[in-house]
């Protein structure tokens, strides 16, 4: 589906998260377990950049955030502002789809913790860099975190200070593409209200009025 510069099923690339892959899928025999693609439209206006796959959630499943906590809110959110024709995503084969919208990582293997280091994430920053250039001009790019938010900022090759994380900041982008962020919608963000459902819905809000106004 997706070019090989966008997406490599076989990436083994980077040697503690190909070891550590090999370690869930021993344990874990039926999960995907392997570098998870992106998922949605290949013609989005809007790119959502997470983190990296959750252990029993994408890296299980091989969607990014299906049956994962993080998913809850952010599915629940593409559904209500007409992205998703289904509230929840659970499986492969639940029958979600996405309009105008895709979901991507900006680390594409499931890393111990959670926690991918800075080498790992610039060495998937390859793939990234030609995904953000698929978008359309005055797309929107939704970084949920900091690390999704420097990822983006390094596969345009900007220095990481020329834009600061602030939730539901706005930032613009060579070629009319705008940088919208958000606090990542983690079971530690939403349990611990940091993140609400009430501030994620004004994230969306935000993407709306950009995509309907590119001079905002």
């Amino acid at each position: 589906m997706y070019p090989k510069e966008i997406f490599d099923q076989d990436c083994r690339q980077c040697k503690r998260l190909d070891d550590f892959l090999c370690e869930v899928k021993q344990k874990y025999p039926d999960y995907h377990a392997r570098p998870v693609a992106p998922f949605g439209d290949i013609n989005a206006e809007l790119l959502i950049v997470g983190l990296a796959p959750g252990l029993h959630g994408a890296n299980a499943t091989g969607r990014p955030f299906t049956k994962d906590y993080a998913g809850l809110l952010l599915y629940e959110a593409l559904y209500e502002f007409g992205y998703s024709n289904q509230i929840k995503s659970e499986s492969l084969s639940d029958g979600l789809m996405l309009k105008g919208c895709r979901i991507t990582n900006a680390v594409k293997c499931l890393p111990p913790q959670n926690k991918p280091t800075g080498t790992e994430i610039n060495q998937c920053n390859q793939f990234l860099a030609p995904e953000l250039k698929t978008l359309p001009k005055n797309g929107v790019i939704l970084a949920l975190g900091t690390v999704a938010h420097l990822a983006v900022l390094k596969a345009y090759n900007l220095k990481l200070g020329s834009a600061v994380f602030t939730h539901n900041a706005k930032h613009n982008l060579p070629n009319g593409i705008r940088l919208v962020d958000s606090y990542h919608t983690s079971r530690y963000n939403v349990q611990t209200k940091r993140l609400t459902k009430a501030m994620f819905s004004d994230v969306f809000r935000s993407i709306v009025q950009l995509l309907a106004d590119p001079q905002k």
